[in-house]
């Protein structure tokens, strides 16, 4: 019900009317090298459907930073999520160098992102994918999904 709420509430910045399949989580997450990962970052992480199963595979040293424009998807998971791997900021994900040296990384192991890329204001996607380029590890990842090219208003 939260995501629904935060579709209607922000369809542009949102961009899916459910939340992910764990189809789709077990798919994307297969990619990960789980013991050379530190540090992951995951932009727009809604009602945690990836944050969970991102932490029930992290290091127990490693941590996760979580970025949403949205406080009531921060506000869900600060009071849903008892972890202290877990770091949830309400922020732009175009903050992401900022972000991950203001925590003491040099570098992003893996970033995974639902964004909706399409339907961002013009430039911040732009924003985005730059930051994201600066700021991830050499042979890391960017493990991006989305549902549908336009979401209407």
């Amino acid at each position: 019900m939260m995501f629904l709420k935060g579709f209607f509430k922000h369809p542009v910045m949102v961009g899916a009317i459910a939340s992910s399949s764990q189809r789709l989580v077990r798919h994307m997450l297969s990619r990960v090298e789980w013991d050379k990962c530190d540090l992951f970052v995951e932009y727009g992480p809604g009602v945690g459907t990836f944050t969970r199963p991102i932490l029930e595979r992290l290091k127990p040293d490693a941590k996760l930073i979580v970025i949403d424009t949205n406080p009531d998807f921060i506000a869900y998971l600060r009071a849903t999520i008892d972890d202290s791997r877990l770091i949830a900021l309400e922020a732009s994900a175009a903050d992401v160098k900022k972000i991950v040296k203001d925590h003491g990384f040099d570098h992003a192991d893996y970033i995974a992102s639902g964004l909706p890329f399409s339907t961002l204001p013009t430039g911040v996607g732009d924003a985005i994918a730059k930051a994201t380029s600066e700021i991830i590890r050499p042979g890391g990842a960017f493990l991006v999904y989305q549902y549908n090219p336009k979401v209407r208003n």
